[in-house]
């Protein structure tokens, strides 16, 4: 009789893609919290798209879109290439019409890529609408 093994099988990648996605989340999160940004919304849901972060910055909606790399600044790179404007763009315009309380806000697009040992890399009004 042959013992039972205590490792799990691999997740399968889109699996662990999502879970790394989700921790990149959580520590863009902490680091935006750090830096006195008040966390809106994380993975807000639109028909059109979503947005992995809706935080505030004075009078300042901010949607961030959150990359995750493994590697270099090459890697930060591709990140930035990664990132689908028009669909963000579309998502934020959902979200100023489902919250007209925040009509008269200023919005802007920033992006945070994070690498394992590094420190989150946070562009600020990364692109325009």
């Amino acid at each position: 009789m042959m013992p039972l093994s205590r490792s799990r099988p691999e997740p399968d990648p889109r699996r662990r893609a999502e879970r790394a996605g989700r921790s990149a989340e959580t520590l863009a999160c902490l680091y935006l919290r750090l830096k006195a940004y008040g966390i809106m919304a994380t993975r807000y849901k639109t028909p059109v798209g979503e947005i992995d972060i809706v935080a505030t910055k004075g009078n300042c909606i901010v949607f961030i879109e959150v990359k995750h790399r493994t590697g270099n600044a090459a890697a930060r790179d591709q990140a930035l290439a990664a990132v689908n404007t028009t669909r963000i763009v579309r998502a934020a315009e959902w979200y100023q019409s489902a919250h007209p309380a925040r009509q008269g806000c200023d919005f802007r697009f920033d992006v945070i890529t994070l690498a394992p040992g590094r420190w989150p890399h946070h562009l600020i009004n990364a692109f325009s609408a």
